[in-house]
């Protein structure tokens, strides 16, 4: 028997009908939007370089530069130590969390690394290298070159996961994130004879502008096309510099700032001639200079009461840039201190550094 339907009725019905097509649409543009702005733009970031960014690829090296230990970590979740360099989260898990990618970014030589991290990012940095072979050579940690190796190594490994034709997708529209220069400038040719009579401090800047244009060239040949470049700290002002290079004074030391900048500026300039010799390449200077600078000399606006000393191991900092793993105690207040160590920002000041930082790759990386 058939069912049949008034004008009247079948109105109502089809009004009924849009109505809940509708909703089930909003919803769905709703679910999609909620999606995108927590996978952000950006599939994945991937980190090279130093301290500035180890998020724990030095846990297992044979080397004294390393930070597997207590009190690190004190203030990341869990409270455990994984390598950061920082009493919490450092720039590549604050930079991937901000561009909406995930909450932490996995070091590549964890032994406990999944499969399934690969396809959002890890990192490849280590603590206490730098571009020139011989700064990591002297802290036997993973040179710039091994870095790259490791990446060559991960895209294998990721086009086993994903398949070809999405690994090649997440590398071309992923965040590659760089921070070299801060050892190689503060260590290697402060504090390495060999470099310093090899290379004026020009020249030496210069040298490490010329490997940073390499690196980047070699990543754009393995399919890399969006790469943010972070300058040096203000390395006279970092704590340990400060007792080494001024002594009793303890103010920021100069020469360490000025070869600070003069690598910066060169860096910056090199990095504007590859955004325009690389088609389809968008590569961005990142200042991280100025902003910390602007911390350390303004402390108070931004709420810190520190400037000079470490957190960890305060009334200890000639003993190296790291806390001592057998000595543990910590500042009362880690949030006063711009500096967790001698030588890294706390994980607060990394977070003022931060937001903009991921606003600028944003604007410029989309």
């Amino acid at each position: 028997m058939g069912f049949l339907l008034d004008k009247k009725q079948f109105s109502a019905t089809y009004r009924i009908l849009l109505m809940l097509f509708v909703i089930h649409l909003s919803i769905s543009t709703i679910e999609a939007a909620r999606k995108l702005q927590k996978n952000g733009t950006f599939p994945a970031l991937i980190a090279f370089g130093d301290s500035i960014l180890d998020t724990g690829n030095n846990n297992n090296l044979n080397s004294v530069t390393k930070c597997d230990f207590p009190p690190y970590g004190k203030d990341f979740i869990g409270g455990k130590p994984t390598g950061r360099f920082c009493n919490g989260k450092i720039l590549t898990d604050l930079i991937a969390e901000g561009l909406g990618i995930k909450e932490i970014v996995p070091a590549y030589l964890d032994p406990n690394l999944q499969s399934k991290d690969l396809p959002t990012g890890v990192c490849f940095a280590s603590g206490g290298s730098g571009l020139d072979p011989l700064t990591s050579s002297i802290q036997s940690v993973v040179s710039a070159s091994d870095q790259l190796n490791n990446f060559k190594d991960y895209l294998g490994k990721l086009k086993r996961v994903v398949g070809e034709e999405k690994a090649n997708n997440i590398i071309s529209n992923s965040v590659f994130l760089l921070s070299f220069g801060n050892n190689d400038i503060a260590i290697t040719y402060f504090n390495t004879p060999s470099r310093s009579f090899q290379y004026t401090v020009a020249s030496y800047s210069s040298q490490l502008a010329d490997w940073t244009s390499t690196f980047i060239k070699d990543l754009y040949g393995l399919g890399v096309k969006k790469v943010a470049v972070l300058g040096t700290l203000p390395l006279g002002c970092l704590p340990v510099l400060r007792t080494i290079q001024e002594g009793p004074l303890r103010v920021c030391g100069d020469n360490a700032n000025e070869a600070a900048q003069l690598f910066n500026s060169k860096l910056s300039s090199r990095v504007k001639s590859l955004s325009s010799s690389l088609p389809q390449a968008k590569i961005v200077y990142v200042d991280v200079y100025n902003p910390l600078l602007d911390i350390i000399k303004n402390p108070a606006r931004s709420g810190f009461n520190v400037l000079d000393n470490g957190c960890c191991g305060v009334g200890a900092i000639e003993a190296g840039p790291l806390c001592n793993q057998f000595v543990t105690s910590t500042c009362a207040n880690v949030s006063q201190y711009v500096f967790w160590d001698s030588a890294h920002p706390s994980e607060r000041a990394y977070r003022i550094l931060a937001s903009p930082i991921w606003q600028n790759l944003k604007s410029n990386l989309s």
